[in-house]
């Protein structure tokens, strides 16, 4: 590589610039490896232990639904399932040190159960279903953003990564490389120079003086 380097005092001056700004983007993007870190372990800290949770709520919802069947019957069941709405499903992005991540908002239409309805008029088996079911469905949806989060910011993590050991390991002492060639070059060609004007010098001073 550094055969191809041209060795003037320009390109030295140009080297040195290079270099300082390759430690520069070194810096920021160790600081950004480091940013991304911390939030992917403050999400999984979020989530430690809510999938056993949700496991847990959705043997208890089936477990409940079942017995709520039992008692009111499937029509009734299916009868209260046709008075629901369906859930609008939105998607923000936040952005973290450059990456987008979703954020989950869910909006739900006019429906014929209200909670006034639900507490007065609905058996009290299948209450319990449809808040176990609500609480379900609120847990898949944070749990699914939260690895999704996750996921992106372990992708840009180890891009991160790659691209700050590249600049440590190659790019950075490739330059260092060309600029000891380039100074030990210029210090040969000063050394010579040096070493003519002496000769000169002592020629011109052994010359008898006419």
């Amino acid at each position: 590589m550094a055969n191809n380097v041209k060795a003037t005092r320009i390109e030295l001056i140009n080297t040195k610039k290079r270099i300082k700004v390759a430690r520069r983007g070194l810096d920021l993007l160790k600081m950004k490896r480091q940013a991304l870190v911390m939030e992917f372990m403050k999400i999984a800290n979020e989530i430690k232990g809510k999938r056993e949770a949700l496991r847990n709520d959705i043997a208890a919802a089936i477990n409940e639904i079942k017995m709520a069947e039992i008692i009111e019957g499937q029509m009734e069941i299916e009868r209260l399932s046709y008075l629901s709405s369906n859930p609008d499903i939105s998607m923000n992005m936040r952005n973290i040190m450059g990456v987008k991540i979703p954020e989950l908002d869910t909006k739900y239409g006019k429906t014929g159960l209200t909670e006034d309805y639900l507490v007065s008029s609905v058996p009290v088996s299948v209450y319990d279903s449809i808040k176990l079911f609500e609480r379900v469905f609120n847990e898949l949806m944070e749990i699914s953003q939260k690895e999704v989060a996750m996921r992106k910011l372990l992708y840009e993590i180890d891009k991160t990564n790659r691209r700050s050991n590249a600049i440590e390991n190659i790019m950075i002492p490739r330059m260092e490389s060309n600029l000891k060639f380039i100074k030990d070059h210029l210090d040969e060609l000063e050394r010579e120079s040096f070493s003519s004007l002496k000769f000169v010098k002592e020629h011109v001073l052994d010359e008898p003086q006419r």
